[in-house]
């Protein structure tokens, strides 16, 4: 059984292909499809390759955490998995609000020191 296909049908499949171009144009246009173009699809922290297939898992990070700040040379992005994305805000945030000052004060400092009389062992023997 073959399908007929209607002038009307293929005047919604010119729409459909022409919009999916138009889509694409604007993609590339905006700073994710930029950085897409400018880098290798590899994750700048943990090394992940990507593939046209997961893609969608990588993203563009702005260095200086300012996304309106995209010069064209990329200079201020870096593509990132959604694992090592979400990492890098996550110690941003905590930075910005004093949790991890907060953290190392409270942590106890080392103060014994296991070779102090190293020195003055090796001199008694001799």
């Amino acid at each position: 059984m073959s399908l007929k296909t209607t002038p009307a049908d293929k005047h919604k499949l010119n729409q459909i292909v022409t919009e999916a171009r138009r889509n694409q144009e604007l993609r590339e246009q905006s700073y994710r499809g930029q950085a897409l173009k400018l880098y290798p699809w590899v994750c700048g922290r943990c090394a992940r390759e990507f593939t046209h297939k997961n893609l969608n898992e990588l993203t563009v990070h702005h260095k200086n955490h300012n996304h309106d700040d995209n010069p064209s040379d990329g200079s201020n992005w870096e593509l990132l998995c959604l694992y090592c994305h979400d990492n890098e805000h996550s110690r941003y945030e905590e930075t910005r609000f004093g949790k991890a000052q907060a953290i190392k004060a409270a942590t106890p400092v080392a103060t014994h020191n296991p070779f102090a009389n190293l020195k003055t062992l090796i001199d008694s023997k001799k």
